[in-house]
């Protein structure tokens, strides 16, 4: 069963139309490309938005290869002023460089994406402190004022919500951790700063696009599972906490 949260996503806003005008009511579609799950790249001012387009098509596949939902492998840019954007509860950004400080409607629209159930995952080359970080956190403030990017404690669902894991993966090895900001009992904001797409990265011809350092094609394999555990908790939340699953993770774990 695909645990897309895509019909439940776009049920509540259809819902959310006597509120307000901006979300147009979603039309009934018979199942097939359109009931697959799509990553959708976020749009703003500037370059650096698009520098890991090819990254989530080889995510995307990967993904299908190992679990069993179903995935878009072409994927579409989209700004937080477009209303495409509440046809996937998934958002990738990336960028390595500050950025100019948003419109805020974009800030309205995020917000109500993320709190009606969507996921944004931004990944980075950089660190913290640089000018993406200060960026995405100026923005991250008002849109989500209410909440702060928080370290993500080891036990988090993330960490196993397909693998169990214990390390981090990218293309670099820069932060031993990825932050997160919390809306109720899930983080709806994921921040890592070891640019899982430069690892993912493949050209037309199937080559890597990034060499990894300085673990090689092992940090490589837990930047897609990194990845895969990221769309696993996007879609099924922290079903993994339920108490049925704590003794299968520990009989792993052992």
């Amino acid at each position: 069963m695909t645990c897309s949260r895509r019909t439940f996503l776009k049920g509540l806003l259809t819902a959310s139309m006597a509120a307000t005008p901006l979300v147009r009511p979603s039309i009934a579609r018979a199942f097939g490309e359109d009931s697959k799950l799509e990553i959708l790249t976020l749009q703003y001012p500037g370059e650096q938005w698009n520098g890991r387009l090819d990254a989530l098509r080889r995510l995307s596949w990967e993904m299908m290869k190992r679990t069993s939902i179903e995935m878009k492998l072409s994927h579409g840019s989209v700004t937080p002023a477009e209303d495409r954007m509440f046809d996937s509860p998934l958002v990738y950004m990336w960028g390595n460089e500050a950025f100019a400080p948003w419109p805020e409607e974009w800030h309205f629209r995020l917000q109500r994406h993320l709190t009606y159930g969507g996921t944004l995952i931004i990944d980075s080359d950089g660190s913290r402190g640089s000018g993406f970080d200060q960026s995405v956190r100026r923005e991250m403030e008002k849109i989500l004022p209410a909440g702060s990017f928080k370290r993500l404690d080891p036990n988090h669902t993330l960490y196993k919500s397909f693998y169990l894991l214990s390390e981090q993966g990218g293309r670099i090895a820069h932060t031993p951790y990825i932050e997160g900001i919390d809306i109720d009992d899930r983080s709806a904001v994921l921040y890592t700063q070891n640019d899982l797409g430069g690892a993912w990265a493949r050209d037309a011809m199937g080559n890597w696009l990034y060499d990894i350092t300085p673990g090689g094609e092992r940090q490589r394999e837990m930047a897609f599972r990194m990845g895969v555990n990221m769309l696993m908790y996007a879609t099924c939340v922290n079903y993994k906490s339920d108490q049925v699953h704590i003794p299968f993770i520990l009989k792993r774990r052992r």
